[in-house]
């Protein structure tokens, strides 16, 4: 929970007007502590745009208190927005260096950018401040593991020469029993009538067998090896082409989008646009219905890339710990080979392009260029890949250091220079929360599709999905509540250490 309390800070502490913090009247003070108040009801109750709105106003007020900093760090966490909230819990350190929290917030955005080695200095640096405090040494151990675990993979993947894990599972070894209750393939191959089933299993909260589930991974992966990194779309005049957002995890949300738009078909197509994982402790659930809609459907069903389908976010925010308990480290290994060959990015009838993330950092990026992407491996840090699946749009023109601490923003203009260049109509973007699971920003060009309704069971956003017509490209957007789900918790999958998000 954010913070209530202000930290000591010293009474020399320069603002940028030459005022100090002894200069500033009790009364602005006081005036600062209501907004922050106000900014933690907002927080409480998952409204972490607002929260962020109040504390932005409380330091804007008084600037020497370390929480007011730290809860705002907190709060651009719960947004993912990881760069802002290294940012705000370094500027909380600044004031007070024995602020606890604030070290707790810096890991947890190092780790969310996949820096661990980084986060282990501050799980460090709280250890030297509170040397008895149980849980700060819980949490040094288990950051200190996952930084061993990741030296271990790095040598094993050498040594190994990056064995597939798909070329490795021996289906015919895998027996089923004679109890299991559950669907089962037609003449071998996933059929309607099975994925209806599986659905319907999955509903039940009942487990596929594995050995179906392995040959689904199997298979599936064979598709997306051979597509390219930008998939060509054509959308038949008079034809409906449907374009869904982030699903993470909420399976029960993914089942409304059928019932509320039909399922999968040729004649109804559809694109999910990336994080299909993470957060919603259903994902596994997810992630093997869409698959098998691809298996039924290749030239009819598309997914793209998203930034969690990813290891480092996987080991975060729930999907690998889900895999391991619902079946198999060696599955979500598998998954992860599969990820890496997901589409990064999607051109509607050449006028239209779709992608997780969003633009780039450079004005001159051609469609073709999206196309040499070698896309076989984990996010880089920085370059086209990265950008495809970490940026946001911004309200501003021209570009600006990313919010997340990946990727760029960028704004209208940069928008409009792509488009021109590639002679498109607009691009659709995911990845992001909105009140009414959809914007349209930038003149029009600029729109967000994002498809998880009451995001985490805390922000209380609806879910939207698009539509386009072959004739004019048109979107249309149909908005959506959430549905209620089992008494599983979102994360509930997630590693204890990730807690302190």
């Amino acid at each position: 929970m954010a913070d209530t309390s202000m930290s000591e800070t010293p009474a020399d502490t320069q603002i940028g007007n030459g005022d100090s913090a002894e200069s500033l009247s009790e009364e602005v003070k006081k005036k600062a502590e209501e907004l922050k108040d106000k900014a933690n009801e907002f927080f409480k109750n998952g409204d972490y745009s607002q929260a962020i709105t109040y504390y932005t106003q409380a330091i804007e007020l008084y600037p020497y208190v370390a929480a007011y900093y730290g809860n705002r760090s907190f709060a651009h966490l719960r947004t993912e927005s990881f760069g802002y909230a290294l940012s705000d819990a370094s500027k909380a350190l600044q004031i007070d260096r024995n602020y606890v929290k604030a070290y707790y917030r810096r890991a947890s955005a190092n780790m969310a950018l996949g820096k661990f080695k980084v986060a282990l200095k501050d799980f460090e640096s709280v250890i030297k401040v509170r040397p008895n405090d149980k849980d700060a040494k819980a949490k040094y151990s288990e950051c200190k593991k996952i930084v061993q675990m990741q030296a271990f993979q790095r040598a094993i993947a050498v040594e190994e020469n990056h064995k597939s894990v798909a070329d490795s599972i021996d289906l015919a070894s895998m027996s089923i029993e004679d109890d299991y209750q559950g669907p089962r393939f037609e003449d071998g191959k996933v059929t309607l009538q099975f994925v209806k089933d599986l659905m319907q299993t999955f509903k039940e909260q009942k487990k596929l067998h594995r050995k179906y589930a392995y040959q689904i991974l199997v298979e599936v992966k064979k598709f997306f090896v051979k597509q390219p990194s930008l998939v060509d779309i054509i959308v038949p005049k008079g034809e409906k082409f449907t374009v869904c957002g982030d699903i993470h995890g909420q399976f029960y949300d993914l089942l409304n989008i059928f019932d509320l738009n039909g399922l999968p078909s040729e004649e109804n197509p559809y694109l999910f646009n990336g994080d299909f994982v993470d957060r919603g402790s259903f994902s596994v659930e997810c992630v093997l219905v869409l698959f098998c809609f691809k298996l039924l459907f290749p030239n009819h069903f598309f997914m793209a890339r998203g930034n969690h389908e990813s290891i480092t976010m996987n080991q975060m925010y729930g999907f690998e710990g889900e895999v391991k308990s619902k079946y198999t480290s060696q599955m979500a290994d598998l998954f992860t080979e599969i990820f890496n060959w997901l589409p990064l990015a999607h051109c509607i009838n050449n006028k239209i392009l779709v992608m997780h993330g969003g633009l780039f950092k450079d004005d001159n990026v051609t469609l073709d260029d999206l196309r040499k992407i070698d896309r076989n491996r984990q996010p880089p840090e920085s370059g086209l890949m990265c950008e495809l699946l970490w940026s946001d749009p911004q309200p501003m023109s021209g570009r600006a250091e990313s919010k997340r601490g990946v990727g760029t923003m960028f704004g209208p203009d940069v928008t409009r220079k792509f488009l021109e260049r590639n002679n498109l109509e607009y691009v659709v973007r995911s990845h992001e929360v909105k009140p009414e699971g959809y914007e349209v920003s930038h003149d029009g060009k600029c729109i967000t599709v994002f498809s998880a309704p009451n995001y985490c069971d805390t922000m209380g956003n609806k879910g939207a999905f698009m539509t386009l017509r072959g004739d004019d490209l048109t979107p249309k957007f149909t908005s959506f509540d959430a549905v209620p789900h089992p008494n599983v918790k979102p994360m509930a999958y997630a590693n204890n250490l990730f807690g302190l998000f």
